[in-house]
């Protein structure tokens, strides 16, 4: 990390500082004008929280007790699973009153996860990224219950929840929603005990504490230097953006703060090193994107190795292979003192037993499948959903209606396609597949490409070509937390207008890529598709990458303390303490 981009002098350190107090102070100020008079989450909402639920008397199903929800007359009860993204978007979308909601969840806050990397590091406090669930379905005179959902009875529509060590009880529901996120893929690689994962605060806080004790280690005078050189090599698998964030934020702080604290013969020892399974880092980026975090991480010091396969960790080293240019296979081994693993999700234990329950209807290996309208495949009675990193949308193919189609898009007189009429199918096809709009709209501007035989129409057999080409591009919706926010709005609504009228037309869901975002440390990158791409370093592409995720937040609380330990951190650096 030595060999790095220099750090500011003192003077620029300082004026930088004391103008990201005037603008921030300026800012936070106007903000809190701004969002003060929303009221989020009920701030001045002083009436009774929801009555507690208890047990039925005397009520066993499948000998475990059956908990009362209470059921206001006409409204139905709305039981969901997880306190994540798509969850706490549907719980602000809701309107009042137009269900007797649960929320059952292991955990009773909402964490803000693009910034879980900048915690690990003292950039932001952990509670400025986390939100009370209490005080989020408070709004909806809801009850919360801290537990986790180990089974369900789909035709009883009672789900089973457990804490640990405080029994099990059935709660009933007429509609369900599962949110329960996903966990870690491990790909059969043996001592990931010994990594640390990056999805919950408790990981961000203990990444924290083994950073700074690593340094407080090597500033033994009983530590040799090969121990050193070990307890200051940070590991992270997986190219991803969790992955290229963490290492960014952790070389601003060896660059920013340790080196005011650390001699440099400790801080000539760190080397940060990525561990990359394909060709190049965020490789679900524009590849201009990829090609601009490499130098930048380059000129930071920090080590990308790409085509590398992890094959196991052990409690001081890291062994990968790579393949050498005559295809042989070459092993590897570098010492560790902290491997951060972040490469994929695979199924958590409950939506595994949603597969198992489903098999003719579940047959996805990473996730549970839901239609267009969120609901879960293989449930007749539409009344359980799925949505975010636990569910995968599996969307209407165009190639299953194209004789319909086909025959819906050509004159009476003809059997063929004209470019206009190519352009009122594409409109009204866009309608009616609102996942594959964008795809469709391509068409016009492809008409030459499919008009195979060039006679300026579209046959049968072009025009199947071109629902081919469509239906190729409907992939899975990548496991992000747009898409699980813009499926918790999507649910809220359709949830709106299903508790008015049962039987209401329900649009299907549409997901719009707004772009993603990636900090490269002091340097920010942004894919927003079809080849749009935006990449810049120094203080202004920071701030930018932090002004989207702080109008992101959930909650004005959230805000203004992000906008503070923001501050906190221009004017006095981060903090190194370690509790």
């Amino acid at each position: 990390m030595s060999g790095g981009r220099a750090a500011p002098t003192g003077r620029w350190r300082f004026a930088r500082r004391l103008g990201a107090w005037a603008a921030g102070t300026t800012g936070v100020a106007v903000a809190a004008t701004f969002y003060a008079g929303r009221d989020e989450f009920g701030v001045l909402d002083t009436a009774e929280p929801a009555a507690e639920l208890r047990l039925v008397p005397g009520a066993e199903h499948c000998g475990h007790p059956v908990a009362e929800v209470p059921q206001t007359p006409g409204r139905e009860r709305l039981v969901l699973l997880g306190s994540g993204w798509g969850t706490v978007a549907v719980l602000k979308t809701l309107a009042a009153g137009a269900y007797d909601v649960v929320v059952v969840s292991p955990d009773n806050y909402f964490v803000f996860t693009p910034l879980l990397p900048s915690a690990t590091v003292g950039t932001v406090e952990f509670r400025s990224v986390v939100e009370g669930v209490r005080r989020i379905v408070k709004r909806l005179r809801g009850a919360y219950v801290e537990a986790s959902a180990v089974d369900v009875d789909l035709d009883a529509r009672r789900v089973l929840v457990e804490q640990p060590g405080a029994g099990r009880v059935w709660i009933p529901y007429d509609r369900l929603v599962v949110g329960v996120g996903a966990q870690s893929i491990t790909h059969g690689v043996s001592g990931l005990e010994h990594c640390h994962r990056l999805k919950t605060i408790q990981d961000a806080r203990a990444i924290r504490q083994h950073i700074m004790a690593n340094f407080e280690r090597a500033m033994l005078p009983t530590t040799p230097d090969a121990e050193k050189r070990r307890l200051l090599t940070f590991v992270v698998c997986g190219g991803g953006p969790t992955g290229c964030e963490f290492a960014a934020e952790l070389h601003d702080l060896l660059a920013e703060d340790l080196r005011h604290y650390f001699p440099e013969s400790v801080r000539a020892m760190v080397r940060v090193v990525i561990v990359q399974s394909r060709d190049h880092v965020l490789n679900m980026m524009d590849s201009a994107i990829s090609e601009f975090a490499e130098r930048q991480f380059e000129r930071s010091g920090i080590t990308v190795v790409t085509n590398a396969r992890v094959q196991s960790v052990s409690e001081a080293a890291l062994r990968y292979t790579t393949r050498a240019a005559d295809g042989s296979i070459v092993e590897h081994e570098i010492p560790q003192g902290l491997v951060l693993w972040s490469t994929g999700v695979s199924q958590a234990p409950f939506t595994r037993l949603l597969c198992a329950m489903l098999p003719e209807a579940q047959r996805n290996r990473h996730a549970v499948t839901v239609d267009d309208r969120l609901r879960l495949k293989g449930v007749a009675d539409g009344s359980v959903y799925a949505l975010g990193d636990c569910a995968t949308v599996e969307f209407p193919r165009l190639l299953a209606d194209v004789e319909q189609l086909f025959e819906s898009a050509h004159s009476k007189d003809s059997r063929e396609i004209t470019r206009d009429e190519l352009a009122v199918f594409v409109r009204a096809a866009a309608a009616r597949y609102p996942a594959a709009a964008s795809h469709l709209q391509s068409l016009i501007g492809s008409f030459d490409r499919f008009d195979a035989n060039g006679n300026g129409s579209i046959d049968r057999s072009e025009f199947r070509a071109m629902l081919e080409y469509v239906d190729s591009k409907l992939t899975a919706l990548p496991a992000l937390a747009q898409v699980a926010n813009q499926e918790g709005i999507y649910l809220g609504r359709a949830l709106n207008a299903l508790a008015g009228d049962p039987h209401a037309a329900v649009p299907p869901f549409s997901y719009h890529h707004r772009g993603t975002l990636a900090y490269l440390g002091r340097a920010a990158a942004a894919d927003f598709g079809n080849g749009q791409a935006y990449k810049a370093s120094g203080l202004v592409a920071g701030y930018l990458w932090r002004s989207v995720y702080w109008s992101q937040q959930v909650s004005l609380r959230t805000r203004l303390l992000l906008a503070i330990d923001w501050i906190k951190e221009t004017l006095f650096g981060r903090d190194i303490s370690r509790f």
